[in-house]
């Protein structure tokens, strides 16, 4: 038996294999759904033009944490190890778009 299996502990993918395995697989998902967000943002046009610079500023911020994320696994920075990294940035992540929805329904609410 491998020592991974014998501990219990399964190994991270690195290379290629990122972007098959289940978690990573959502990297993908976030390309494309953050992609298809800066289009309709920059093509939209709004009264008040701090909301759309904050949702830009959010998906921009959250495309680039992606892609960051993305290629350390691709390269195996990781080291086989779990990382708070990725926690981090999903709770960063979800406070810039929870931000945007109160302000949003907030402005919503006022007119």
């Amino acid at each position: 038996m491998a020592p991974s299996a014998a501990s219990g502990v399964s190994s991270l993918p690195s290379g290629f294999a990122v972007f098959i395995t289940f978690p990573d697989l959502l990297f993908t998902f976030e390309f494309v759904f953050g992609g298809l967000v800066w289009i309709l943002v920059s093509s939209s046009h709004v009264p008040i033009p701090l909301v759309q610079g904050w949702v830009m500023f959010a998906s921009v911020f959250c495309f680039v944490a992606t892609t960051v994320l993305a290629f350390l696994y691709v390269i195996g920075a990781h080291g086989n190890r779990n990382s708070w990294i990725t926690l981090v940035f999903s709770y960063v992540a979800t406070l810039l778009y929870v931000v945007h929805a109160v302000f949003s329904l907030i402005r919503w609410k006022s007119s």
